[in-house]
């Protein structure tokens, strides 16, 4: 027997009549975000000829130099996302503060952070891409959202998920019942359900890291990294290095096959602080909502990532994250330094 066609539209719209309460706000929320996938998808695969690849000359909040793909994928969020009334405020990586809902239009009592392109700068080579999102329900009194309704602890996020620009376009996402995967089907523009009720193996074969930064790393994490590389069947090893630079495309293959990603604290000259290289509540965060739903755990190091309470909407944290016994492994060589 065929397996049945499941679409995301169907599957988000059942998973709402699993309750009562609910008032289709969040649905059509997705809905929108759907359609702005399927326009971001549509350009990345034809960047080259639409002459939106290279870089527009800026940089961005981070100091990150602008691709012209991030512009266009951040207005077509905005975009999609500002007129429907199920939103009270935005924000983005790519913005330096709250982006408001117009006054023109009406409000909702959702919040959505997102990141627009991520991995963006290995767009020109043809490297896979992604779009993160992850959404909260607003908390402040009024119609308008505030940034108090954004610097919020991963533990409250009502969704978080990614969209990989690819070989083909995939959307996972989690409501906090499971993580669920779609593959878009260009031949009739519909996200199809590809990867029902993700799970995560408790432990890889894949590490993930930029070993061009082993000089800034403690001592703890290039153990770790020594060790993954020794032979022995036992246990497993050696482990194999998959790293592409795009972290939506390292996470999405770890997720389904197990291992680990390291984006660990540096120290940058001059400074005794270990500081974090991945933003908290636009990358950090939704990857560790999705890894903790399908199995998995992510940590700075020292904390649960989904504990954390932001400071600021741009806030950089180290980033462990994947398969259970992998992540507590590496947290066992951090200990003893």
């Amino acid at each position: 027997m065929s397996q049945k066609i499941v679409t995301v539209q169907r599957h988000v719209l059942e998973a709402q009549q699993q309750h009562p309460e609910a008032t289709g706000d969040l649905t059509g929320l997705l809905w929108d975000l759907i359609l702005a996938a399927k326009v971001i998808s549509c350009q990345v695969n034809k960047a080259g000829l639409a002459q939106i690849l290279g870089l527009t000359g800026s940089h961005n909040v981070h100091g990150d130099e602008v691709t012209k793909l991030d512009v266009f994928a951040n207005d077509v969020i905005y975009r999609a996302m500002d007129h429907g009334g199920h939103l009270c405020v935005m924000a983005s990586e790519e913005a330096d503060d709250i982006i408001p809902i117009p006054s023109r239009f009406s409000k909702g009592k959702y919040v959505l952070l997102f990141d627009p392109l991520d991995g963006s700068s290995n767009i020109d080579a043809n490297v896979s891409v992604g779009t993160i999102f992850s959404i909260y329900r607003k908390k402040t009194l009024g119609s308008d959202g505030t940034v108090e309704d954004c610097l919020r602890k991963g533990i409250e996020q009502v969704v978080a998920g990614y969209i990989v620009y690819g070989s083909s376009t995939v959307l996972v996402y989690s409501a906090g019942y499971g993580v669920h995967g779609f593959t878009l089907d260009p031949a009739i523009g519909e996200f199809l359900l590809s990867h029902p009720d993700i799970k995560t193996p408790k432990k890889g074969k894949i590490y993930s890291v930029n070993e061009g930064n082993v000089l800034q790393w403690d001592e703890g994490t290039r153990k770790y990294i020594n060790y993954l590389k020794e032979d022995d069947a036992a246990t497993g090893r050696p482990y194999s290095a998959r790293y592409v630079g795009s972290l939506v495309a390292d996470f999405h293959r770890n997720l389904l096959y197990g291992g680990i990603f390291l984006y660990p604290a540096g120290h940058k000259k001059g400074k005794d602080k270990p500081q974090g290289k991945l933003r908290l509540l636009y990358e950090a965060s939704p990857l560790a909502f999705l890894v903790e739903q399908a199995g998995g755990m992510a940590t700075t190091g020292r904390e649960r990532i989904l504990e954390i309470e932001p400071e600021h909407l741009h806030q950089r944290v180290p980033l462990i994250i994947g398969s259970e016994q992998d992540v507590q492994q590496y947290l066992g060589f951090l200990n003893q330094g």
